[in-house]
């Protein structure tokens, strides 16, 4: 089992090969919390608090149909415009 020192400021480093299994890259996230006397770090993605709003204006805008086709190029999508008005 790999062994870090607390650091200056309490910080620590994660080993290289924890941080391969885990996934993790520089800038995400870890929820820190204690279970059963051990200090545990998961990491944990961060989402829009608006997330489910989104989702359900998306899911009704697909009811209604109020999407647009795919365009292969701008060009297409202008005359798929001009054809609108």
């Amino acid at each position: 089992m790999p062994l870090t020192r607390i650091k200056q400021k309490y910080q620590v480093t994660i080993p290289e090969k924890l941080r391969r299994e885990a996934r993790l890259e520089v800038g995400d996230f870890l929820d820190i919390y204690m279970e059963q006397n051990n200090i545990v770090l998961a990491p944990k993605v961060m989402v829009d608090k608006n997330i489910e709003e989104n989702i359900k204006e998306g899911l009704t805008d697909l009811k209604t149909k109020r999407v647009t086709p795919a365009f292969s190029s701008v060009k297409e999508f202008k005359r798929y415009l001009k054809k609108r008005r």
